[in-house]
């Protein structure tokens, strides 16, 4: 079946002298994977360069739900987003964006409402000068609702726990180590509380941050069986020092 979408680029792996393939998250038919012919030289194809990862794209493609392989007719750029390829800070955190969407989204997974978030949140630090040092966990955190594991945070009360397995605050310790205690506990309500409008009024240090994203990457493990490590998170510890 033919049709036209709106797609995120997540991935691309060579294969062949001129082929990839191609893992897009479309708006209409949620993930899959595409054999693309790369363009050589202004011949037949498409170029390398649009489908970089976290790259939106408008795509004309053969669906057909049988096949493992569908296949990319035409593609053109849907929304440039320049200082995420230029900007070294706003790099670091494309590249771990891209390798967290890769395992997170999975084919099932589809709709407007989903594919509208993540692309209006890479929009927003695309146009960001500044101030958004926390926008991974917020996005993160946020993401998790469309994902069907948001955390609960009506139980909330100082000195409560959070079980990461139930997603919901305890007085308790829980029978498990997947856990997090008071201290840790009250900074996932902070995240919580944040949005990108207000991000940069909460004071984070380099250290906090990284732990947060230890954690949140512990918490889709859990969600998410076979969730891998990230090869990308070393890169981004070293932001904002």
């Amino acid at each position: 079946m033919l049709t036209k979408t709106e797609a995120l680029v997540l991935r691309h792996v060579k294969y062949g002298d001129n082929r990839m393939i191609v893992d897009l998250f479309t708006r209409e038919c949620g993930r899959m994977s595409f054999a693309v012919t790369v363009s050589r030289g202004g011949r037949g194809g498409v170029r390398r360069q649009t489908l970089s990862p976290l790259t939106l794209i408008e795509a004309e493609c053969d669906i057909s739900r049988r096949a493992k392989l569908q296949k990319l007719r035409s593609v053109r750029l849907a929304m440039p987003l320049p200082s995420l390829s230029t900007d070294p800070r706003k790099l670091s955190i494309a590249m771990f964006i891209a390798e967290f969407l890769c395992y997170a989204l999975r084919d099932e997974q589809q709709g407007d409402r989903l594919f509208d978030y993540i692309a209006d949140c890479l929009q927003w630090l695309d146009g960001r000068g500044e101030g958004y040092a926390n926008f991974h966990l917020v996005f993160l955190m946020r993401l998790s609702r469309f994902l069907g594991f948001f955390p609960n945070l009506d139980g909330y009360c100082p000195g409560c726990c959070f079980d990461l397995r139930s997603g919901c605050f305890s007085g308790s310790l829980p029978p498990h180590r997947d856990v997090l205690l008071p201290q840790e506990a009250s900074l996932i309500r902070l995240m919580m509380r944040m949005n990108f409008a207000t991000m940069h009024l909460f004071r984070m240090s380099h250290t906090e941050r990284n732990r947060m994203v230890e954690v949140i990457i512990q918490y889709y493990r859990i969600h998410i069986p076979g969730f891998p490590e990230l090869r990308s998170l070393a890169v981004l510890r070293e932001l904002f020092v």
